[in-house]
């Protein structure tokens, strides 16, 4: 591939990171340089160490990341006790440079035994990943090196050194044999994974493979085509026969293509049945693939069932339970920076194009961040990796979850760095400048001083306390891990078996970190560690799950020492235990099924468990799955597939999407037998649905027998079922909404009546209501006036091409004949242009039987309002302590034991948006380019300091007049609002703040105030739409319903709401009921929902059928 096509290539379908930090050499790197706060490492110099392996790269004609994209991908770590002695020692593996062996002589002191040993490996570049496992098993552990680069496939040979016991000296030996056991490869391998994933007692392999060169996605049919054929590059499964490994790649289901970037591999149990699975992390557009093992010797790929989205540029991953609950979750890493700098150095616009047809070809919906994948026991995943903290740690390779700190849960390490950013969007220009004038006589001389110019970069590397229910904290400064530099592979181990978790990390051109632990001297808490002793040839029991008891606290690990990046961990599985000083009892699930029990453990101590103790027995409740509360019963309608129109076209700037953020739904007895029927709307396109129900409770849809089947050209945002003309009979009122295909004052913005005509149909009223040509995104009723009568509120949303002015939402008053007259210029004036309204509530707060309005939006705060003297006036005060503004959707109230319990759905907080009263989210909006539509510029916080959200091309491509300002993108990089616009510029701009991102809970008061109660965090995994009281026998739930699919591809879709079933048996203490007992499993966007009886819900998703959900 000529260079030429390369740079242009990434250019185009990478989305970049940048950091300029200078180089600095290791003396810079000591220990004392950075001190905030109590620390937990000590970095070891190569003096107190021994450890003097530097992963040095030698940049050249031939040997330059132009030349091999992967240049800089750096080398790995493997850790094992290789002589017996109870140390763990380390192996290093070197790009350029000849890997390393290092036995530990305890007190954390090594010596280099590479040479003695006979592991240094091939001569010449290029080594990666390094495992160690007892291949063959004898009880000794064995190394396998893998290889890739450009080079011939002689040099590509994976290397396996297989242990031949001690010498005279006492000294580990190894002979290099890959040839006899099969494992010879030359493909392009990144790592080995050794696991028994077929259960016949020894280890099979996952060898994870890349394609040195970068493929482009032209079309929908060659990149199926690329898809579907066999290639070198693609990873591959060996089944272990008797001592030769034999490939069963295809056979096994596992993808094998030249689309295939592999730089992570990970094995766990991820849905309990007993067979490991296998996650591989894909650099690039390739994908990324779940592989759920079937048993059989076989492999499901899964990913887009399990997964709402993944990562686009993946790196290592790292597969474990990092929430105690007893079920493996999934990270994977990216390259988003966590500051506004390097994000806008970085970063390029959205395109919706190129991201479509990405989906469209079956490579999934990939964003550029970390991802954190949490497990709900029910075969789905809720990425939560932004609500959590760890999103943005930027160019980061190895993740490991491990409790640094002893305190009873996993810590997460990121290594970070990469040593030339030839993504930086300045050096980018730089280079196609350099090519078109080189254009015709582009020699390597040439490319190596095209290398020269890119800017070098080392980035500290992270280490996140794991704060429970919080999420993680960064503590890298805290800690002790503050040091720039360009860091790949890593490993955990107890080096001192002074039982807490050294870290070793390999670098490029720096010697490798060598991190002492100090919490057992600094802050003692309780751990315990166990080895295992497998039966048959998996001697060390690969793919064991332990479970930890201790009252209601519970811990789980798989012996899985193969995970990060390129690199494998101790054998030794370390607990922290915190204060405990006894464990209740332990519980070890042996490959194939046995297990064994052990009660009463002392902590900091060391057990070992020998497999030959185990037996068949009853697993405790931890280890199974019971019966869940509610069930799936039932799919029933027509899909009402989501709205096709993109937002961002139409008003680019617009920071969330809004054609389609609300779907009619309604209940009620419409054709009057006592039971309670459902009317669906639809977006342009799709009619109305009804849905009569029997009485077994089954729902039939009846739509096309009726008059509403005519209403296609609409798009149903809201729906009442109410009598509208006092004849005893439901009639339906359906709201009118829109934005992507809509004009302002658009005649398909016009609310429709339907009358029921007694005898099962309906029928337009084209007249019972006033020309109001807003779009509705809400219709209640109510008899304000106490007339006998309903009368109508109809909240609406955004001028269609106008955000964020608002239309006139309006008072209906019923003229008792089916006809209903404006009245709010007479009875609540403020309506006019009152703002972009989401939801709204009718409910008698005092007592007085005068029912309040509730009102809250987008934008807009929580206001309540009370018909006194004639006319609505504002009350909010009487009722809330503070101004609750925010990007609300949904408003709910209930009385609940005779409490009054108000329940308000927002953005969530699983997104780059965050907002408090001091750090707001803001919105500035004028015509600021004259050019006769509103530009919305919205601002958010990042460390601190308000930036506007958009890249430099999205702002010049919007105002080009601008372009002389911010000529580079340096010189945008730190540009904040008044930089972009004078004074005079913004001078009659509009301004918009929120200081809410959370769904709220409030319970009304002795003192007639709502006082707040915090919710559970699940409920801020996503947006909330809608939220359902559900009151079963005395058992009492709230059920949070949402999710958002059409964001702007910087937010990608926020998707980890499946159902969020809350108990509040307990008001003040709401109670989350995990996903795989609630028994709900909603993928995609829930618009709305209605509680049918005491034990229904039936749930409107896009793009499916109506879901009915019953306990």
């Amino acid at each position: 591939m000529s260079i030429y096509y390369f740079l242009y290539y990434r250019a185009i379908f990478l989305i970049f990171i940048l950091g300029v930090i200078s180089c600095q050499n290791f003396k810079n790197y000591s220990s004392n340089e950075v001190k905030q706060g109590p620390r937990i490492f000590e970095l070891l110099s190569p003096v107190e160490s021994g450890i003097s392996f530097r992963n040095q790269l030698t940049e050249g004609l031939n040997t330059n990341v132009l030349m091999y994209e992967y240049f800089y991908n750096g080398g790995g770590v493997a850790i094992g006790d290789l002589n017996n002695d109870g140390l763990d020692d380390i192996y290093f593996t070197g790009n350029m440079v000849s890997n390393a062996l290092y036995l530990n002589r305890g007190d954390l002191k090594f010596d280099d035994i590479t040479d003695i040993a006979g592991v240094g490996g091939r001569e010449g570049p290029w080594t990666t990943g390094v495992t160690m496992a007892d291949v063959n098993g004898d009880g000794w552990l064995d190394i396998y090196v893998c290889y890739s680069g450009n080079l011939p496939p002689e040099k590509r040979k994976n290397q396996l050194f297989i242990h031949q016991g001690l010498d005279k000296n006492g000294m580990p030996i190894f002979e290099e044999k890959s040839e006899v056991f099969g494992l010879d490869i030359d493909s392009y391998s990144t790592q080995a994974l050794f696991f028994d994933f077929d259960l016949d007692g020894d280890l099979d392999m996952f060898l994870l493979n890349h394609n040195p060169k970068s493929l482009p996605v032209l079309d929908e049919s060659s990149t199926k085509d690329l898809l579907s054929r066999k290639d070198p590059s693609g990873s591959q499964l060996f089944r272990n026969d008797q001592g030769k490994f034999i490939e069963i790649t295809e056979a096994a289901g596992i993808k094998n293509s030249a689309l295939s970037y592999g730089l992570g591999v990970g094995a766990a149990d991820l849905n309990g049945n007993g067979y490991l699975d296998i996650y591989v992390s894909n650099d690039y557009t390739a994908t990324d693939y779940l592989y759920f093992n079937n048993g059989d010797g076989t492999f499901s790929e899964l990913s887009q069932y399990a997964l709402g989205h993944i990562s686009q540029f993946s790196m290592g991953n790292e597969l474990a339970d990092f929430n105690n609950d007893g079920l493996i979750d999934i990270y994977t890493l990216d390259m988003l920076p966590e500051d506004n700098r390097r994000q806008k150095l970085l970063m390029s616009p959205d395109n919706f194009e190129k991201y479509q047809f990405i989906v469209n070809v079956g490579l999934h919906h990939q964003y550029m961040r970390n991802m954190l994948h949490l497990n709900n026991g029910n075969g789905r995943f809720s990425e939560i990796g932004q609500i959590s903290g760890v999103s943005n740690t930027d160019w980061s390779w190895a993740a490991l979850f491990a409790d640094f700190d002893n305190d009873g849960w996993k810590d997460l390490f990121v290594s970070n760095g990469y040593r030339r950013d030839y993504t930086n969007l300045d050096f980018l220009r730089y280079m196609g400048d350099f090519i078109q004038n080189h254009r015709g006589n582009l020699k390597r001389e040439n490319i190596l001083e095209l290398v020269s110019k890119i800017p070098a970069s080392d980035i500290s590397n992270y280490v996140f306390k794991n704060n429970r229910e919080e999420g993680f904290i960064n503590v890298t400064k805290d800690w002790g891990l503050f040091n720039p530099v360009n860091s790949n592979g890593a490993a955990y181990a107890d080096l001192d078996n002074d039982g807490d978790l050294e870290l070793i990390i390999n670098n490029v051109d720096s010697p490798a970190f060598i991190y002492k632990n100090q919490t057992q001297e600094t802050l003692p808490l309780n751990w315990l560690q166990i080895e295992l002793k497998g039966d048959g040839e998996n001697q060390f029991g690969i793919g064991a799950r332990i479970y930890l008891y201790e009252g209601n606290n519970l811990q789980m690990q798989e012996q899985m020492p193969t995970r990060g990046y390129q690199s494998s961990v101790s054998y030794k599985i370390h607990f922290g235990l915190g204060s405990i000083s006894e464990i209740d009892s332990l519980v070890i699930i042996w490959p194939g099924g046995k297990s064994e029990t052990v009660k009463n453990i002392k902590s900091n101590s060391r057990l070992i468990l020998d497999q030959r103790n185990s037996k068949n027995q009853e697993l405790r409740n931890s280890e199974k799955t019971g019966k869940p509360i509610f069930r799936n019963s039932d799919s029933i309608g027509e899909i009402v597939h989501s709205s096709i129109f993109n937002d961002f076209k139409r008003q680019p700037l617009v920071p969330n999407p809004i054609s389609g953020t609300k779907l009619a739904m309604a209940n009620g007895d419409l054709n009057g037998d006592g039971l309670e029927d459902i009317v669906v709307g639809g977006f342009i396109g799709q009619s109305v649905q009804i849905f009569f129900q029997n009485r077994n409770g089954v729902f039939h849809n009846v739509t096309k027998e009726k008059s509403v089947d005519n209403s296609i050209n609409f798009e149903d945002t809201a729906a009442l079922i109410f009598d509208a003309n006092g004849d005893g009979r439901m009639d339906i009122y359906i709201g009118s909404g829109g934005y992507g295909n809509l004009i302002p004052n658009d005649l398909r913005l016009q609310d429709r009546l339907y009358l029921n005509d007694g005898n099962g149909d309906f029928y337009r009223k084209e007249d019972a209501l006033p020309i109001m040509l807003s779009p509705t995104n809400v219709v209640i009723s109510s008899d304000f006036d106490n007339d006998g009568f309903p009368d109508l509120f109809i909240g609406s949303g955004v001028i269609p091409g106008h955000y964020p002015l608002s239309s006139n939402s309006y008072i209906l008053k019923n003229k008792k004949d089916g006809f209903f007259e404006d009245v709010t210029s007479k009875y609540f004036p403020e309506l006019k242009n009152f703002g972009i309204v989401k939801d709204a509530k009718w409910f008698d707060l005092n007592g007085d039987g005068q029912e309040e309005l509730i009102l809250v939006g987008e934008w807009m705060p929580i206001s309540i309002y009370a018909f006194n003297g004639g006319r609505f006036v504002n009350v909010t005060s009487k009722y809330l302590e503070q101004e609750y503004r925010g990007w609300w959707n949904t408003v709910e109230l209930e009385e609940v034991g005779g409490q009054k319990v108000l329940i308000v759905g927002n953005y969530g907080l699983n997104s780059q948006f965050k907002a408090s009263i001091d750090e707001p989210l803001q919105l500035f909006f004028k015509d600021f380019d004259q050019n006769g539509s509103i530009d919305p510029i919205l601002t958010s916080y990042v460390n601190g300091i308000s930036y506007p959200f958009l890249t430099r091309d999205e702002l010049l491509d919007h105002f080009t007049f601008l372009r002389s300002k911010f000529n580079s993108y340096e010189s945008y990089a730190d540009a904040k609002i008044d930089d972009i616009f004078s004074k005079d510029e913004l001078k009659g701009a509009g301004h918009l703040k929120a200081y809410y991102l959370d769904t709220k809970m409030f319970v009304l008061g002795k003192d007639n105030f709502f006082q707040e109660v915090k919710l559970p965090i699940q409920v801020q995994y996503a947006p909330t739409h809608k939220v359902v009281f559900i009151d079963h026998f005395g058992e009492e739930y709230l059920l949070f319903l949402g999710n958002q699919e059409k964001s702007r591809l910087r937010i990608g879709k926020i998707d980890a709401n499946f159902g969020v079933l809350i108990s509040i048996k307990d008001l003040n203490n709401p109670k989350y009921i995990p996903q795989n007992k609630s028994g709900f499993n909603i993928a995609g966007e829930s618009r709305n929902a209605v509680k049918i009886g005491k034990n229904k819900v039936v749930v409107n998703v896009l793009d499916s059928s109506l879901q009915v959900y019953e306990k």
